[in-house]
């Protein structure tokens, strides 16, 4: 029956987006703002609610009734119980249809908006910019994807459903209360000054101690995810002690600022509780007072009983909530993080390159990362003719790396221009631009998978006669030969079940595969032996023939063959020429022959 009545659909991003931007500081309203679309769930939700609830009220009435009807010897007294019993009958059997009809209301709408928020923020972290990626840690963004949104619709369910169930117990006990006794209505009231003054007292510790909890979880989700990169590194230089004793650090100090909030909570449900349950004594005595001198009926006072531990579990339901409440805004403001992030790739309206040439054109291009001043690139100008192949050569942070940066579009320059095929960079729709690409890192990324998996990624209808062809060239063949199960070889992790060879090698199939426009190859042979990387050179020869290709290296053989070798040195080209002509000039580059070789 559920699977009928629920379709998934995941709101639109740009809901969460806008919502947070516009109630910016106010994580409540943004959160309202979030289920944009879904209000009529909650109204559906608590019209069905008030109807399934309803034999919690009328049971009060009821009971009050029956006992009055013994105590006064009403006339008829039997046929007025039956038609109360009946009455209950009726509303306890339409609490099963009720209740379902609430709770699918409201989980739809819940875990719409929990789904949305997540893919918002990874299609965030997907569109902002390189730079504002590395500025938040993985293990942060993991948390936020996670715990945080669990949070929020852990919020959702206390806000629109529990907080609102909470408001109409109440509004029913008051509102019966004061039609039959105005007396124990202002009673009643008594008890608002006290919850004020007890929201009051804890709100601000509650939220203080739920924010650095918060930055303690992610702090230790982000160290954690580290330590796991880091365990070879860890065991190779046997610092294993130093590391569990840097992580013991870290979870002692997530565990202090856990207990800190456990403690502040018990004490305020515990104050709470005491006050609430002496208010109760205080309530029996009264209406029993008031029964003795006739003001009320014997059998109002259970109701009036009745009625006011509704609305003392209620109202301490309520402040019991305020410890969630606060996790969960807080973690609204923790996913704004994300949201607000200005920095993005934004393609809509460029233009889309549908054949990609391969022609580009520095004209005095320099770099400087975000909030500074300090150039990385400075005034370079050179051409690259379609077919090319050009090699950057230089010592670390000579600025070679930021090219191939610029080169993929990751980051744009801070002065001068970038022409791709005689259009600015900056006008180019970059998705498309990059299906023309292929890209071979230094540091190969590998998913849980099948060496097939990986090298057909993000590629479709590709023939076995290719796939062979690819993995002969790529020097693969003598790799599969010895794996257990060949191209269907499970690689692990991140690939840990590979060597950096054979990683690297899956990355260049990965590359050819494409039948790319452009190559850009950062220290792509760095990882392999002498024997592969011959067998490796070879496979990039001839995959660059007709190619435009980029090549970072500090390797002999893999810059000799380049049409044109770039030196770098403090961002700036110092030297340009074929290998033979550098060597010739006996300069910068010819001083590198021993690193080089």
């Amino acid at each position: 029956m559920s699977m009928r009545l629920y379709k998934r659909n995941i709101p639109d991003i740009e809901i969460f987006e806008n919502s947070y931007k516009l109630h910016r500081g106010n994580p409540l309203m943004t959160l309202i703002g979030f289920y944009k679309g879904y209000y009529h769930n909650f109204f559906l939700s608590t019209f069905f609610y008030i109807i399934k609830h309803s034999p919690t009220w009328v049971l009060p009435i009821a009971t009050a009734n029956i006992i009055n009807y013994v105590t006064d010897s009403v006339a008829d007294a039997k046929r007025l119980i039956l038609l109360n019993a009946a009455v209950l009958v009726i509303l306890l059997l339409l609490n099963i249809p009720m209740n379902y009809l609430h709770m699918h209301f409201r989980a739809s709408a819940v875990r719409d908006v929990e789904a949305g928020l997540r893919s918002t923020l990874v299609h965030k972290i997907q569109t902002m910019s390189i730079l504002s990626e590395k500025d938040i840690q993985s293990g942060r963004l993991q948390s936020k994807i996670i715990r945080d949104v669990e949070s929020i619709e852990t919020l959702s369910d206390q806000i629109f459903v529990n907080f609102m169930n909470i408001i109409i117990n109440v509004a029913v006990a008051l509102a019966v209360t004061v039609s039959k006794s105005k007396v124990v209505f202002l009673f009643f009231l008594l008890m608002v000054p006290l919850a004020a003054t007890l929201v009051y007292m804890f709100k601000k510790p509650i939220k203080a101690h739920n924010q650095r909890f918060r930055k303690e979880v992610e702090a230790t989700s982000a160290k954690v995810s580290e330590m796991v990169e880091l365990v070879p590194v860890t065991r190779a230089h046997a610092l294993e002690e130093e590391e569990i004793n840097r992580m013991n650090e870290q979870v002692r100090q997530i565990a202090v600022e856990g207990y800190h909030l456990d403690m502040i909570q018990t004490n305020f449900g515990a104050v709470s509780w005491a006050c609430f349950q002496i208010f109760q004594v205080i309530c029996l005595v009264f209406t029993a007072f008031l029964a003795l001198r006739s003001v009320i009926k014997t059998g109002d006072v259970v109701l009036y009983q009745s009625y006011f531990t509704t609305i003392v579990g209620q109202v301490s339901s309520m402040l019991n909530l305020l410890p969630t409440i606060s996790k969960g805004l807080e973690s609204v403001n923790s996913i704004g993080e994300v949201l607000e992030v200005d920095d993005v790739e934004d393609n809509e309206g460029k233009t889309e390159i549908i054949d990609l040439r391969g022609e580009y054109e520095f004209d005095h291009v320099s770099y400087a990362y975000p909030k500074t001043d300090k150039l990385i690139l400075h005034e370079l100008s050179f051409k690259v003719t379609p077919g090319q192949t050009v090699a950057f050569v230089g010592e670390s942070g000579a600025g070679k790396t930021t090219i191939m940066n610029m080169l993929i579009g990751f980051i744009m320059p801070t002065s001068g221009r970038l022409n791709i095929d005689g259009m600015p960079v900056e006008s180019i729709d970059l998705r498309s631009y990059r299906r023309n690409l292929a890209v071979v890192p230094q540091t190969t990324a590998l998913f849980s998978g099948s060496i097939r998996d990986n090298i057909l990624y993000g590629t479709s209808d590709v023939s076995d006669e290719t796939l062979n062809r690819v993995i002969s060239e790529s020097g693969l063949f003598r790799v599969l030969e010895k794996l257990p199960d060949g191209i269907d070889t499970f690689v692990g992790e991140h690939g840990d079940k590979l060597s950096g060879g054979q990683k690297q090698r899956i990355s260049i199939a990965r590359a050819l595969i494409r039948d790319p426009k452009v190559i850009i190859l950062d220290e792509a042979t760095s990882a392999l032996d002498s024997i592969s990387e011959r067998e490796v050179s070879g496979a990039l020869d001839n995959m660059s023939e007709s190619r435009t290709t980029f090549i970072v290296a500090h390797k002999l053989a893999t810059v000799r063959k380049a049409d044109i070798i770039m030196v770098m040195r403090d961002g700036k080209v110092v030297e340009s020429g074929t290998y033979d002509e550098l060597m010739d000039r006996k300069g910068y580059f010819y001083s590198m022959e021993e690193e080089l070789g």
